[in-house]
């Protein structure tokens, strides 16, 4: 589940089924393999959601010429393809997440999964929000086309409807297919972080692997990135995604960068303390020493290896007397 020293990483699978069941099993088969640790899929009714005269946004044309409605249902899955969706899922030990786009699909997906998506498109649905906190469980929500204003209304409406801030996650949007990066402005993450906590994810819909795997480094807990079998496939979402081997590149990216944040403590760590005496610096005799000469900047030199007498102690030896003879190169330990 989602932990607070690993990133949570969802595999968007949406609508890259295409409306096959089948191909559904392939999306989680694929996210699995990528090493995603949830997999999503979006449920809905099509007449509960749109007009059948809604118009398609740019990124939903396709080269069957759909009206929305008719796109929306093509890709459509009954309710009962869920619940085998779910099945496989816990057969391949990968979590099963929905977005319901509507209350009528989220009271029926709702008992499938442990944690409540909710699109961008939901952000500023409130009664639909006051519904979704009355189910009491971790929520997700994304953020995309919003203000501060519009978050803030958000989480009051599931707070209104039973839910705790804390089981509150939000994650920084941009609902453009894909994203242009001048556009993503991950700086908003670390603004979201300030004020609301450390429940901030990014839900990403560039075209790179750079924007989430940069998102994690600067405090990201979640990470939601489409995946497909087929980026060229015919659908509105597959030429934004990602495949399973980018998919998994993008997850082994963001692993390697958790290792390296590391810790917030300035130490020495493990791997460099058998450095530390090679690398750093001691006194030296810059020349030929004669005992009860004095020490000075003209006779000592600060040379590696640090076996001996440290830098910062060569101001307690200047102008005292040398007790024994140094060649040139010896260290000095007094």
């Amino acid at each position: 589940m989602i932990k607070k020293n690993k990133t949570f990483i969802i595999a968007e699978a949406g609508v890259n089924h295409d409306g096959s069941l089948k191909k559904a099993f392939k999306l989680v088969k694929g996210a699995k393999l990528a090493g995603a640790d949830a997999v999503k899929f979006q449920i809905w009714k099509t007449e509960n959601v749109i007009t059948q005269k809604a118009p398609l946004a740019k990124y939903q044309k396709t080269k069957k010429k759909n009206s929305l409605y008719q796109l929306l249902k093509k890709l459509e899955l009954p309710y009962s393809s869920f619940k085998k969706i779910k099945n496989y899922c816990m057969k391949e030990k990968i979590i099963f997440m929905a977005t319901a786009d509507e209350i009528e699909s989220a009271k029926y997906v709702v008992p499938l999964v442990k944690i409540i998506k909710v699109g961008s498109a939901e952000l500023t649905d409130i009664p639909y929000l006051e519904k979704i906190g009355k189910f009491k469980k971790k929520t997700i929500i994304s953020t995309g086309m919003g203000n501060i204003k519009e978050i803030n209304q958000a989480i009051k409406a599931l707070k209104r409807g039973g839910l705790k801030k804390k089981l509150i996650y939000l994650l920084h949007c941009n609902t453009a297919y894909p994203t242009p990066l001048k556009d993503v402005n991950l700086n908003v993450i670390k603004q979201m972080i300030k004020k609301y906590g450390e429940n901030i994810g990014f839900s990403d819909h560039s075209a790179i692997i750079e924007t989430p795997v940069a998102a994690v480094a600067i405090g990201a807990k979640i990470v939601e990135k489409h995946i497909t079998i087929n980026k060229n496939s015919d659908g509105p979402d597959h030429s934004s995604s990602l495949n399973v081997k980018e998919f998994k590149r993008m997850v082994k990216s963001i692993r390697n960068i958790e290792l390296a944040l590391g810790s917030k403590i300035k130490k020495v760590t493990q791997s460099e303390k058998e450095n530390v005496l090679i690398v750093r610096k001691s006194v030296y005799a810059k020349k030929k020493i004669n005992k009860g000469e004095k020490f000075s900047e003209k006779n000592l030199i600060i040379k590696r290896p640090g076996y001996g007498l440290a830098p910062d102690k060569l101001k307690n030896i200047i102008g005292t007397k040398s007790k024994k003879i140094f060649k040139i190169d010896d260290l000095i330990n007094v």
